[in-house]
C-alpha cells in the first residue's frame, strides 16, 4: 500500500539514469519531481538525495503549482471564466456565429475549432472593452479624473497600466475576474492619473475610489493562476 512507501519515493515522478556522475533534481512545470541520477545509483542513494533536499523540493513544487496553467483544449465541458463565474463550453454543429455566450454556456462552432484560441481571445477583448468602458464612467465622473484613451491589451500579468499621457490600458484577461476585481483595477489605474507612484497617498486615493480594494487585490494575488498564460 502507498502508506508503506517512503515519503521521498512518493515525491519522485520519474528517475532518469544517464552516464552522469552526480545527481540533479528538476521540478517540472506541473510540479512533478524528476531525479537525474548516475546509472549505478541505488534506490537508497536516490532517496537520500531527495531527503536532503526536501525543503527545497517542497518549496519549488509549491511555487510551480501556484504558477502552473493547464493547457486550454477547447473540448466539450471545459470551463471558461467570465466576470468570476465558470461557464461550460458546448461544441455545436449548427452555430450561426463562431462563438456565442447565452449567459450560462459558451457555444463554439465545430467548424471553427481549429481557430478556437483566437476566437475566444477576440470575444474576451470585445467584452473587456464593453465592460470596462461601462464600469469606468461612474468612477471617472465621481472623482473628476479624466483619462485620454482606453485600450485593451494582451498583457499576461499586468492587469492595467497608466501612461504618462493619461492613456489607460487593461488586459483582456481582466474580464475573467469578478466585477469587484475589475472595479479595483479600474480605480487603481485612475488613481495613477493623480499619483504616479504607489505611496500612501496613492493607496488613500484608491481607497476613496474603491473602499474594498484590499479584498480585490488579495483575490488577484491568490487566483492569478486561474488566468491563461
Amino acid at each position: 500500500m502507498q502508506d508503506h512507501i517512503p515519503t521521498e519515493q512518493r515525491l519522485i515522478s520519474n528517475v532518469v539514469r544517464t552516464r552522469r556522475r552526480t545527481f540533479a533534481l528538476q521540478i517540472a512545470p506541473d510540479a512533478s519531481l524528476i531525479v537525474r541520477a548516475p546509472i549505478r545509483a541505488t534506490e537508497e542513494a536516490i532517496r537520500q538525495v531527495v531527503r536532503r533536499h526536501m525543503p527545497w523540493i517542497l518549496k519549488r513544487q509549491r511555487l510551480a503549482r501556484e504558477s502552473f496553467h493547464p493547457p486550454v483544449r477547447y473540448v466539450e465541458g471545459e470551463e471558461f471564466l467570465y466576470l468570476g463565474e465558470r461557464h461550460k463550453l458546448l461544441v455545436v454543429s449548427d452555430a450561426n456565429t463562431p462563438l456565442a455566450f447565452n449567459g450560462k454556456e459558451f457555444l463554439l462552432s465545430k467548424a471553427h475549432l481549429p481557430m478556437a484560441g483566437k476566437i475566444f481571445e477576440k470575444w474576451y477583448r470585445e467584452k473587456a472593452l464593453e465592460v470596462i468602458n461601462c464600469r469606468i464612467k461612474p468612477f471617472a465622473e465621481t472623482s473628476g479624473l479624466k483619462y485620454a484613451r482606453l485600450s485593451i491589451t494582451a498583457a499576461k500579468r499586468r492587469w492595467g497600466s497608466c501612461s504618462s499621457k493619461g492613456n489607460l490600458n487593461f488586459s483582456w484577461r481582466l474580464v475573467m475576474a469578478p466585477s469587484a476585481v475589475v472595479d479595483y483595477v479600474i480605480a487603481h489605474e485612475l488613481a495613477h492619473l493623480e499619483v504616479r507612484n504607489h505611496s500612501e497617498r496613492f493607496w488613500r486615493k484608491v481607497g476613496l475610489l474603491f473602499p474594498d480594494y484590499r479584498q480585490a487585490r488579495m483575490w488577484l494575488r491568490k487566483n492569478h493562476r486561474l488566468f491563461p498564460a
